[in-house]
This record gives structure tokens, sequence and C-alpha cells, in this order.
């Protein structure tokens, strides 16, 4: 069967509709697991987390289409997963938060970056090298793991264990992401060693824009409509 660059758009657009309709928000359902379940419950609701953050998994499909051997994919996301333990355990204990909006148009503008800098967009729109890619990972792992702790800190979370159920949380997502790499690695190794790749990358990447840019509108629209505001206040931890 012959494969078009219509044919790759139309699958790209089946595999990313979820980011459009889904969220991955906090729930009554999470909070009583999280109520009832101990330490593994956080390392659950962590993982389950991770595996429906659409833009924290199209920010790092981006970073694999940079990537052609294991061992840089190991140090890339090594860099991503520091930078996001950092600021997830150190703002949730600190009690440091933002909006979750605003945090969630940021993390949606690293996805259209990615996209963009994959298309080698800085060179041939600014006549400019890209920024290193590491340190910027780095950066956008920061932004992401600041995310992630709003969205625990939405959680009534009680002053018992406090540092222990955020460790347990950042396993949990740290689980999560593993899962959710096995796929994304395989696909994209398998379609580099075709003759269809450069296809497949054109249009993944121009996707991973217009996902990124559909994400950070439904973020912006979810801010100045004072839509989602956190539905738990933190307890102070003693």
């Amino acid at each position: 069967m012959k494969i078009t660059l219509r044919t790759l758009l139309s699958l790209f657009g089946l595999l990313t509709l979820p980011t459009l309709l889904l969220a991955h928000g906090v729930s009554s359902a999470d909070q009583a697991t999280l109520n009832d379940g101990g330490l593994m419950a956080y390392i659950y609701v962590g993982a389950k987390h991770m595996l429906t953050g659409y833009d924290h998994l199209l920010f790092l499909a981006g970073v694999i289409f940079y990537l052609k051997n294991f061992r840089d994919i190991l140090r890339f996301i090594s860099v991503f997963t520091l930078g996001h333990c950092i600021t997830l355990i150190g703002a949730t204990y600190l009690g440091i938060t933002a909006d979750e909006h605003l945090v969630d148009a940021v993390i949606a503008l690293s996805v259209v970056y990615k996209g963009f800098e994959n298309l080698n967009g800085f060179e041939q729109v600014f006549k400019v090298p890209a920024p290193d890619l590491l340190a910027m990972v780095f950066m956008f792992g920061l932004i992401h793991g600041f995310g992630l702790s709003t969205r625990l800190q939405s959680f009534s979370l009680g002053a018992e264990q406090f540092l222990a159920k955020i460790i347990s949380f950042n396993i949990g997502v740290e689980v999560g992401q593993v899962l959710a790499l096995i796929p994304i690695v395989f696909i994209i190794t398998k379609w580099r060693n075709t003759r269809h790749y450069s296809a497949f990358h054109t249009v993944v990447n121009y996707g991973l824009m217009l996902a990124g840019a559909a994400l950070l509108a439904y973020q912006l629209y979810g801010f100045f409509s004072g839509e989602g505001a956190h539905g738990h206040d933190l307890p102070k931890h003693s």
C-alpha cells in the first residue's frame, strides 16, 4: 500500500485527538485512591497521571526524534527527569504553586518549540542555530515538573508522611514515563529505518506544533474564563 503524506497526517490526527479532548487533571476517584491506599496509591496515581499527560508525552516524543542511539536517549531523558524531579518535589514540599492553566500553557509551548526545532525552524526562519538542546530539555524539565507539582497540590495530601507521599508520586511519574517511552522509542526507531521516514518526520513534527498550539489555546481559554481552580487547599506539613 502506498503511504502518502495525507495518510500520515490523518493517522497522526487520530493518534493525537485525545490531546484535544482530554485533560490529565485530578479527580475525586484519584483522591479516594490516595485516601485509602497508602504510599503505593501515590505511585499508582503518579504513573497514571504521566500516562495520561499528553502534553508531557508529546514533548518527550519530540525529544526522541532528535536522538539516534540508546546512549543519547538515556542522557537526554535523564536530564529531563532531573529537571522535573527538582520542581515536582521542591515546589510541592515548599507549597509553591501557580495557576495550573498558565503552567500548562508554558508546557504546551514546549511542545510547539520542540516540533519547530525538529523542523530546523531556527535555521530556516530566524537564520540562527537552535539553542543547546540539552540545556533546553533541562529547562523544560523544570517547567514540566512544576506542572506536575500543581496537579499534586490539587489533592488533599494531609500532613502525615508528607515528603514520602511526594516522593512516591514522583516515583510513579518515573514509572509512567518509562512505560510511555517504550512504544514511542519503538515506533520512531522502526520508522527511521523506512523510506517513508522523511515524510513521517515532517508530518509528526508539524503535528506536534499544531497539537501544542491547540493545547495552548485550551489552557489560555481556561485561564481567562476562570475554569479549573484548585479544588483542595494543601495542608501545611509540620
